[in-house]
């Protein structure tokens, strides 16, 4: 057993702010009150250190905008599993329009500072010709793992 500042509630999984203890060998489902209730799948699960975190996606009418909301959306989630921005060590980035995100790299590279600093994880960027919703332009999803 390890302690960490988390509660379960079952209606919306492992939720931060309360301190407990949580048994590593336990899945725990993260559903960030701050996040959209999520509906057959689930914000972030965690699995004894290791929190996989699932695709976020923002509104927005520039991938600059929803680029923005997706980092906030990711790092909820974070924060939501007791994970810190350092901990992430992985992340995907899936865009609809390839050219538009190379395009935006320099302001891209600014958001990215404000959540993260200077820290980058292990990264793939992926073109794809659509996201489910239909308006996204990106989507990201990560891996972190939280110290021992």
């Amino acid at each position: 057993m390890s302690s960490i500042f988390a509660t379960r509630d079952e209606s919306r999984g492992l939720q931060a702010g309360v301190e407990g203890t949580v048994d590593l060998t336990v899945n725990w489902i993260v559903n960030p009150p701050d996040l959209p209730e999520p509906s057959g799948f689930s914000h972030a699960v965690v699995s004894g250190r290791t929190v996989y975190l699932a695709g976020q996606i923002a509104a927005g009418d520039t991938l600059l905008e929803q680029f923005d909301g997706a980092v906030s959306g990711l790092m909820t989630a974070l924060a939501g599993a007791g994970a810190k921005p350092d901990d992430l060590v992985w992340l995907q980035v899936f865009v609809t329009d390839v050219a538009e995100y190379r395009d935006s790299r320099p302001a891209l590279s600014q958001v990215w500072r404000k959540y993260f600093g200077r820290h980058y994880p292990a990264m793939g960027m992926f073109g794809v010709t659509e996201l489910f919703d239909p308006e996204a332009k990106v989507e990201l999803m990560g891996i972190a793992v939280k110290p021992a």
